[in-house]
């Protein structure tokens, strides 16, 4: 799951992290022995067990462990007897996700006549642009963009057609890791004041970055990091004005992601066209970085909890129903993968679903289900459809030890359903606990409450059954809007900082695109819904500023204040359009 207090794109800090820990590409790996791993385990742990075993390195999107463990699903998937619903006729649906850059043979730097050294001295990032400058270098100190602050000097600074060199960090910030301090925010506002390029000086001490693990897109100049050593000998080529030249030879590079798509096809041939989903995300952090809380260290994260553990209870859920008696509409099952990155796995597939969406009744998510402590569950998304309490209530009783359950109305959350919700369709999401393990080292197989997850995949098992129910006893959900919610640990991905700032009201589709940033949703009472945004709309410019990504929308956002009427340019249905909101305040 890739939300918390403080988790990947769920706060600021999370949503502009530089560097994450090395991103380990595809790569040949003999997958762990399955039967030998889990031999004296069965059922839900045996599948925690192997999911989160070291050897699957943390299943990060797109690396040889997420591999093993796509195969590892689509395996067991068949065991049940269920048919694959991916691509081609396969379990498996493919997309090429951006896992990094590399550096080509044509980098180079050279100030005042002296060349600095690749690796040593300076390193391209990997959100650079692929370019050649030469120019007057100019000192921006540390570009601290404020405006509207009269005392903001560098604000009226001229760097348009130059190289701009920047001190790293923000000094006014207690972490110096702030919006302003972040360096692809700096190289942002240096692109779009016309900046020839930028060069961030690093502190003594700090190491060079790799650009292997950079998955944003790259922006329109090129962009350097100097080393602190190297960085005080360029500050005295700047006393006296110098010129440099620059050249970066930035190349992206792919990998191939996997969904997992199983279907159980109904048995009643007047109602096999529409579909009970049941998902969750198998993906981790692999090493950690970005959205690991054990900052700086590298180290295996398993995610025993987050999310091998709805991963199993997926897998409970579809060997019950398969065991029949088979129920009369058709289950499709979706282990997503890239949910820590933002949702990527879910949102490619409404995009690119592999069934009917408009025939789904429902979509039921597990993410983070395995530390039950004290009978206690909570179920987001109750008030996305009227009948949900009642069908809650009545599954929970039918258990030998009921949960008591806390429920939540809010459809939109940071996790795969809310891509569900986006599209229309009443979504419940499944979570026993937030702990001292999430998101770091430590969240093994051997902390699993196995008791709990099983209660857990009944409990869901059962509230699919009755949503697969046809004849008399069909269940026809009535889709309810909700109103607007902010704040609290189960704020949806939305275009507002923390507690502070403006406030729009979008969900936003957080998969890279060529262009733009495309919404997931618009909440209800929201200053996005009054301005007449929907989902499905891709946003291409926000008060004058170009919008290329979810970075670009952010830092946008983040400019304007609460009470600020701004202009937003979406593609919607082939056309651009305009509308003007007026910014709430986030509380």
């Amino acid at each position: 799951m890739s939300h918390h207090v403080s988790t990947s794109f769920r706060t600021f800090s999370g949503l502009v992290a530089l560097f994450a820990m090395p991103f380990a590409g595809v790569r040949a790996q003999t997958c762990p022995d399955a039967q030998a791993l889990t031999r004296g385990l069965d059922g839900v742990l045996a599948h925690v067990r192997f999911l989160a075993d070291d050897r699957l390195e943390g299943r990060a999107v797109g690396t040889a462990g997420e591999h093993c463990a796509a195969d590892y699903l689509a395996s067991q998937f068949e065991s049940f007897g269920l048919e694959p619903a991916g691509s081609q006729s396969s379990f498996f649906q493919t997309f090429e996700i951006r896992k990094g850059a590399e550096l080509g043979p044509q980098t180079r730097l050279t100030v005042a006549g002296r060349e600095y050294g690749v690796g040593t001295d300076w390193v391209p990032t990997g959100f650079s642009a692929s370019a050649s400058v030469e120019g007057e270098l100019v000192y921006g100190g540390h570009l601290l963009s404020s405006p509207g602050n009269p005392a903001d000097e560098f604000a009226r600074m001229d760097i348009s057609d130059r190289i701009v060199v920047v001190e790293w960090g923000d000094p006014d910030d207690p972490h110096g890791t702030g919006l302003r301090g972040d360096p692809h925010f700096k190289a942002t506002v240096a692109a779009g004041r016309d900046a020839a390029g930028i060069l961030l000086l690093a502190p003594i001490g700090m190491e060079l970055p790799t650009p292997d693990s950079e998955m944003r897109a790259a922006l329109a100049i090129p962009v350097g990091i100097v080393s602190g050593a190297a960085a005080a000998v360029l500050r005295e080529a700047l006393i006296g004005g110098a010129s440099a030249s620059l050249r970066t030879d930035v190349r992206a590079t792919s990998a191939e992601a996997r969904n997992v798509v199983a279907l159980l096809p109904g048995a009643n041939p007047l109602l096999r066209g529409e579909y009970v989903i049941v998902g969750a995300h198998y993906d981790h952090l692999g090493y950690g970085g970005e959205g690991s809380l054990a900052p700086g260290e590298t180290a295996i994260h398993n995610g025993a909890d987050d999310n091998a553990s709805g991963t199993a209870g997926m897998l409970e859920i579809a060997r019950i129903l398969a065991a029949g008696p088979r129920p009369d509409r058709s289950v499709l099952f979706i282990a997503f993968t890239g949910e820590e990155r933002g949702l990527w796995g879910s949102a490619y597939f409404v995009r690119e679903r592999t069934i009917d969406l408009e025939e789904a009744v429902a979509m039921l998510n597990l993410d983070m289900v395995g530390r039950v402590v004290d009978d206690g569950l909570t179920v987001m998304g109750v008030g996305t459809a009227a009948e949900w309490n009642e069908i809650i209530d009545r599954a929970n009783a039918a258990l030998s030890t009921p949960f008591t359950i806390g429920k939540s109305p809010d459809g939109y959350g940071p996790s795969d359903h809310s891509s569900f919700y986006g599209e229309g369709i009443p979504v419940l999401h499944f979570l026993s606990n937030l702990h001292e393990d999430y998101h770091r080292p430590s969240d093994d197989w051997e902390k699993i409450n196995v008791d709990g997850l099983e209660r857990v995949s009944q409990l869901a098992a059962r509230i699919a059954a009755r949503l697969a129910t046809g004849g008399a006893d069909a269940v026809a959900l009535t889709r309810i809007e909700q109103p607007q919610q902010r704040g609290g640990p189960n704020q949806a991905a939305s275009s507002t900082s923390s507690g502070y700032g403006p406030y729009l009201g979008t969900v936003p589709d957080m998969t890279p695109r060529p262009f733009g940033l495309r919404l997931t949703g618009v909440r209800e009472g929201s200053p996005a819904a009054a301005a007449g945004l929907r989902p499905g709309d891709v946003v291409v410019e926000f008060a004058g500023r170009p919008v290329t990504d979810i970075y670009a929308y952010t830092y946008a956002l983040q400019a304007q204040a609460p009470g600020d009427e701004v202009v937003i340019v979406v593609e919607r249905d082939g056309a651009r359009v305009s509308v003007t909101a007026t910014l709430g305040a986030a509380r």
